[in-house]
């Protein structure tokens, strides 16, 4: 019988550099032997892109904008996710549900009672088994997201937010990862790139033992 395999996500405020590890910390994973399903939310199936280019663009109430995220969760799950763990494969994703308890509950006000709900129903109990948070104060996102806007890219309807928005989804990504001990390991990603880096390949060691 094939052994499940490891659900890991990266999370973040925007500006904190994960989605610049996810590929790196993918193949480190392959080089070790490990056969790796990169992916991301919101996104991840066809339905679940048609649905992130609504959440990142389109204006809607933060209750719409909540259930449109576990619906493309729900398609996710069942098309990419459950299948690859089954296979016995390592999941790397960006982003998964304790982005929207940092986003929707911290920056927006929706219920936790409400997020919480739809969690039970849509995961099943399904929550991943390393979360790594990529760390770094609301000066640095807001600096890194104006160099990214300034180079030409148009930024998002959640990048574009105001900085009172960020330090809440910070604090509500740091109450999680202290909620949650045993699955977080936040990373300082202020650090030059070899050190954050240093510490990734510390944590495939024990991804890998």
């Amino acid at each position: 019988m094939t052994a499940r395999g490891r659900f890991v996500t990266l999370e973040g405020i925007d500006g904190a550099g994960k989605s610049t590890h996810a590929g790196w910390l993918a193949d480190e994973l392959t080089r070790r032997g490990r056969r790796v399903v990169v992916t991301r939310e919101p996104g991840g199936t066809p339905l679940g892109e048609k649905l992130r280019e609504l959440l990142l663009h389109e204006p809607m109430t933060h209750e719409t904008e909540t259930l449109l995220l576990f619906a493309a969760r729900r398609e996710h799950v069942e098309q990419v996710i459950a299948p690859a763990l089954a296979r016995g494969d390592t999941v790397v994703c960006d982003r998964f549900t304790d982005a929207t308890y940092a986003y929707q509950a911290g920056g927006h006000g929706v219920p936790l009672s409400a997020i919480a709900a739809l969690e039970t129903f849509v995961l099943h109990g399904l929550e991943p088994d390393l979360t790594l948070l990529f760390d770094v104060p609301l000066a640095v996102s807001r600096e890194r997201l104006e160099r990214a806007a300034a180079a030409g890219r148009t930024l998002d309807k959640f990048e574009a937010e105001h900085g009172a928005f960020f330090a809440r989804v910070r604090d509500a990504y740091r109450v999680r990862a202290a909620a949650h001990p045993l699955r977080f390991r936040v990373i300082d990603s202020t650090q030059p790139l070899p050190a954050v880096r240093a510490v990734l390949t510390r944590i495939v060691d024990e991804i890998v033992r």
